[in-house]
């Protein structure tokens, strides 16, 4: 069964969504089967795998909304293990037509649950903000991915967010899991940075990456080409640094199947 982890924070510009897509393609390149599900209405994690969204006749919407079947909306993207769940326009008015619709917070893990057993990961792009879709998002995942800015203000709402995931676990999804803090935009001869960065390993309840995605001109340009850092700039310092990242998240998984072996 994929490892499902959703990519929230309710600020927008912190790098969520270039970071749900370059961690979606490394894996991909490590040789694990990924689906990104693409959450946000604005469809960017779509635009920047080089979708266009307005041409789509299905989408994320048809699924959650109309029951269609997650196997008609999976695209195959033309990169080696990766697929995509796109979003589109239509999604902005779910959370209204959701609001009288029976379990509404169990749609997404409906969808996720028919085709869970043919990837290895499951990644959602979250929308910038704390409403019913990414409500959605979290109960449908095992673990959550904080991107977090290395600026001022950086854990300015992280407590709202981290109430929400809180109140997901009492009340719906009691298994779910913060997996890490990761810092993003980090410019190293920036001061604040590098103490912001000090504040988040102190301060953050949970694990902080050991990698740091440095702010980088390649890694804003990469998704106006429609493509991720490794096949945009693989020599890259952003392309190095999610590589790092991945490196991380299957260097965990590889623990998580050694600790289970000894129990």
């Amino acid at each position: 069964m994929a490892k499902v982890i959703a990519f929230v924070n309710q600020k927008g510009g912190v790098g969520k969504t270039t970071t749900t897509i370059n961690v979606a393609r490394y894996l991909a390149e490590a040789g694990k089967r990924v689906l990104l599900v693409d959450l946000d209405p604005q469809g960017n994690a779509s635009s920047g795998l080089g979708i266009h969204i307005r041409n789509l006749e299905k989408n994320l919407y048809h699924s959650m909304i109309m029951g269609l079947p997650t196997i008609e909306i999976i695209l195959d993207i033309g990169i080696p293990n990766l697929y995509l769940i796109p979003a589109a326009q239509d999604l902005a008015g779910a959370e209204i037509e959701m609001v009288h619709i029976s379990e509404r917070e169990f749609r997404l893990y409906q969808v996720i649950r028919q085709v869970r057993s043919e990837f290895d990961y499951i990644l959602i792009d979250s929308p910038p903000s704390l409403g019913l879709l990414t409500v959605n998002g979290l109960v449908a995942s095992d673990g959550v991915i904080v991107p977090v800015q290395t600026e001022y203000y950086a854990l300015e709402g992280l407590s709202q967010l981290l109430g929400t995931i809180e109140l997901v676990r009492e009340h719906l999804q009691p298994n779910l899991k913060i997996f890490g803090a990761l810092l993003t935009l980090f410019d190293r001869r920036n001061r604040l940075a590098r103490q912001v960065v000090e504040e988040v390993r102190r301060h953050f309840p949970g694990p902080v990456f050991d990698s740091v995605i440095p702010r980088s001109v390649r890694l804003a340009e990469a998704p106006s080409f429609g493509k991720s850092i490794l096949d945009f700039d693989a020599f890259s310092k952003g392309a190095r640094a999610y590589k790092s990242v991945v490196r991380e998240i299957l260097d965990r998984e590889e623990s998580e199947r050694e600790s289970v072996k000894v129990v």
